[in-house]
């Protein structure tokens, strides 16, 4: 069997990196007088198209419901979306931009984009291709190993 050690010293490096991933992020939001479940709500609702509510969103980020609810009401208090009832279903609402919050949401983005862009740029596609796939294996084998199906089995 292979140290122990070894493989502790690097899950924390991971945690490490994941933990400063996060905070990077969050400061990139603070920045634009955000949080960052704020900034990911705005991504969402950009990229959302006619069909954004809620519900999706919760299950994009996995941010709870009423965490949405209260960022979509500060939102909606500075003149940012538009909530419309749903036809099939009154008790949701179709999440919308006003045009203030349209273009208000692009600038944010385009910069965050911009910032983004630079970072896989001087990474390289490989790298960043390499990234991507490397994760996704992690979680792969992590729920192979019983990291989700075994909670849910339980629930």
């Amino acid at each position: 069997m292979r140290n122990n050690t070894i493989f502790m010293e690097q899950l924390n490096k991971y945690y490490a990196v994941w933990q400063e991933y996060n905070y990077v992020y969050e400061e990139w939001a603070k920045g634009q007088g955000l949080s960052t479940n704020s900034l990911l709500v705005l991504s969402s609702i950009y990229e959302g198209g006619e069909d954004c509510t809620q519900k999706k969103i919760s299950q994009q980020w996995l941010i709870p419901k009423q965490t949405i609810n209260m960022i979509l009401k500060e939102f909606e208090r500075k003149g940012l979306v538009e909530l419309f009832p749903m036809q099939e279903d009154k008790r949701n609402k179709l999440i919308r931009f006003t045009p203030a919050g349209n273009d208000y949401a692009e600038g944010i983005l385009s910069r965050l984009r911009k910032v983004e862009l630079s970072v896989i740029e001087e990474m390289g596609m490989e790298r960043m291709q390499q990234l991507n796939d490397d994760t996704a294996f992690f979680v792969e084998l992590f729920k192979k190993a019983g990291g989700r199906e075994e909670n849910e089995a339980e629930n």
